[in-house]
């Protein structure tokens, strides 16, 4: 068997209908799935990744698909797709943005059901999937204005997502919140930080039944304080918005990511294979650094 000398960790968040920010269409998003699944890529999980930071052999085609938030539209678009093709993904989901309920079963506008929700039991159709999928600027605000049920998941869901193997879920912080711009002193930067980690473990531990090592830090931003509170809280595997892919060398604590655009014209394809090796990448990254 050939290994894998580097691992792509792409980077997703919305899969919608609804263009925006940090998303791609359902259409493209199956495109790019089922490329995996036609050339015999291996979609990993967590705990893949850490054994090959710590030696452990892989597949040449591994790849880990990862999400970030926890949006509504994960469950309606990305998780049938998933389930469909078996894959997996990780989901790094803001445990304070999810509410409680039971999982909305989506009839699309011809009528297919999306996601493992049944409608036709409770007696109603729902919405259209679109109408619950809206563009990352509404979500936002949706979520500033207390309403975060309307974009986000619910715990049912996540647990039904986990359950059928489609989606493994870690932390991505209980808040979202930047503790550097909202906490001017250190210390106090610090507590308000373990304070929103903690959070986040509790959550998870009380809905799934456990909690992991991988966290994923919110907008990108980390510092050596940062990453100090975490390990504390018993984080050892941090992800990042940094450029790279994974090699057996890379450190646990600094996990570059891939970030997938909506492009179904090929350039899936190329990106994969570009950061499948590492001194290409290395390349390709300081020629794009230098302006080139």
């Amino acid at each position: 068997m050939k290994t894998a000398q580097g691992i792509p960790v792409l980077m997703y968040h919305h899969v919608s209908p609804n263009p925006g920010l940090v998303t791609v269409s359902p259409e493209t998003f199956h495109t790019q799935m089922a490329w995996l699944a036609r050339h015999n890529y291996r979609s990993i999980g967590a705990d893949d990744l850490a054994a090959f930071l710590t030696g452990t052999p892989l597949p040449e085609k591994s790849v880990m698909i990862t999400f970030d938030d926890g949006y509504l539209d994960n469950y309606l678009y990305a998780h049938p797709v998933l389930q469909a093709l078996g894959l997996k993904a990780v989901l790094f989901v803001t445990t304070g943005w999810l509410g409680q309920g039971t999982p909305r079963g989506i009839v699309h506008k011809d009528v297919q059901k999306v996601g493992a929700g049944d409608t036709a039991h409770r007696g109603q159709r729902m919405p259209a999937a679109s109408a619950l999928t809206p563009s990352h600027r509404v979500c936002m605000e949706r979520i500033a204005a207390g309403q975060a049920d309307d974009v986000m998941l619910r715990w049912s869901e996540v647990v039904e997502m986990n359950a059928a193997g489609s989606f493994e879920f870690h932390s991505h912080t209980h808040t979202h919140q930047r503790w550097d711009r909202l906490a001017s002193d250190p210390q106090a930067r610090r507590t308000k930080l373990a304070e929103d980690l903690a959070a986040s473990r509790a959550a998870l531990k009380t809905h799934l039944g456990s909690v992991s090592p991988h966290l994923c830090w919110p907008q990108g931003y980390f510092d050596a304080d940062y990453q100090a509170v975490a390990h504390s809280a018993g984080f050892t595997h941090l992800y990042t918005v940094n450029k790279g892919t994974c090699t057996a060398k890379t450190p646990a604590s600094a996990i570059p990511r891939v970030v997938v655009k909506d492009r179904a014209d090929g350039w899936f394809g190329r990106r994969l294979w570009l950061y499948r090796h590492p001194a290409l990448t290395r390349a390709y990254l300081a020629l794009r650094a230098g302006g080139g």
